[in-house]
């Protein structure tokens, strides 16, 4: 009686734990792209290229990058972005079930700022 009562609520905590876990790294990973291609854009250099690398694979939802203008050295290189993350464990329909949208992702952006140089 007592595992039927606590093995839903240990079920939910371990899914939590993963699907967090995962969320985080998915967080870090974008924002340290995104300080990547600000750097490269900051220095006139593709960023594209330094965010594909740095994803590593990971499919991004939209991507917006605004360079360094030729006449203003004070203005920053800007990259953010964005990128839809689904939960690997059940947790994800108990999300949706609670208010979530139907394919029960969750979007994360990051963005990163470098001063351009000249």
């Amino acid at each position: 009686m007592e595992l039927a009562l606590v093995l839903p609520l240990m079920l939910l905590v371990v899914f939590g734990v993963i699907d967090f876990g995962r969320m985080l790294n998915t967080q870090i990973t974008l924002t340290e792209a995104a300080r990547e291609g600000a750097r490269a854009a900051a220095l006139g250099f593709d960023p594209a290229a330094r965010v594909n690398r740095t994803v590593n694979g990971m499919p991004l939802v939209s991507t917006s990058v605004t360079a360094c203008p030729e006449d203003d050295l004070t203005a920053d290189a800007v990259v953010t972005l964005t990128h839809a993350f689904r939960p690997v464990t059940p947790l994800g329909s108990v999300m949706g079930f609670f208010g979530g949208d139907g394919d029960s992702s969750v979007v994360i952006t990051a963005r990163g700022v470098m001063p351009c140089v000249g």
